[in-house]
C-alpha cells in the first residue's frame, strides 16, 4: 500500500481539519499518491477524492430525556440532591409557603364573619410569630379555643 501521510497532512491544512477526519477515496489511491503540491491536493478535493469527515457530535437526546423528567418533578430523591436543605429551599421561601395559607385563611373567616375584627389581629399576629405550622394547624387552635365549630370536611 502507498504511503499517503504527506497528502493526508496537505488536505487536512486545506480542509481545515484533522488528519484522522481526512476520507481519501480508495478507488483513486493512485491519482492521490501522484499528488505533490498543494494545488494538486485541491484538485484532489474539488474532484470529491479527497473529503473531510462530518465532525462526531455528542447526541443531547439523553439530556433532553433527563430534562423532560426532571419538568415533571422526577429525579429528586435522595441521590440526585446536592447540597443542605436549606440550600434547595430557603428559610424564607419555606416561611413564605407556611405563612401566606395561614394568612388568606384567616381572611376568608374574617370576611365570612365567623370571626371578628379583634379574633383575627389577635391569631395574624400569633401567626407571625410562627406559632403555626400550618393551616390545619391553625384551624385546630380555632376549634380548642371555641372559636370555630368542628365541621366535617
Amino acid at each position: 500500500m502507498t504511503d499517503l501521510r504527506n497528502q493526508r497532512r496537505m488536505a487536512a491544512s486545506l480542509l481545515k481539519c484533522g488528519e484522522n477526519r481526512v476520507w481519501m477515496d480508495y478507488d483513486r489511491v493512485d491519482e492521490i499518491a501522484k499528488a505533490v503540491t498543494k494545488d494538486d491536493i485541491r484538485i484532489l478535493i474539488k474532484g470529491k477524492a479527497i473529503k473531510s469527515r462530518q465532525i462526531k457530535g455528542i447526541s443531547s437526546g439523553r439530556k433532553k430525556f433527563n430534562q423532560k423528567q426532571k419538568e415533571k418533578g422526577r429525579r429528586r430523591g435522595h441521590g440526585s440532591r446536592k447540597g443542605a436543605k436549606y440550600a434547595r429551599l430557603s428559610k424564607k421561601e419555606r416561611w413564605i409557603k407556611t405563612i401566606r395559607p395561614i394568612r388568606m385563611y384567616l381572611k376568608t373567616l374574617r370576611d365570612e364573619k365567623k370571626i371578628d375584627r379583634t379574633i383575627y389581629r389577635r391569631y395574624y399576629m400569633k401567626a407571625k410569630g410562627g406559632e403555626f405550622k400550618s393551616k390545619q394547624h391553625l384551624r385546630s387552635h380555632l376549634i380548642a379555643d371555641g372559636i370555630l365549630k368542628e365541621e366535617t370536611q
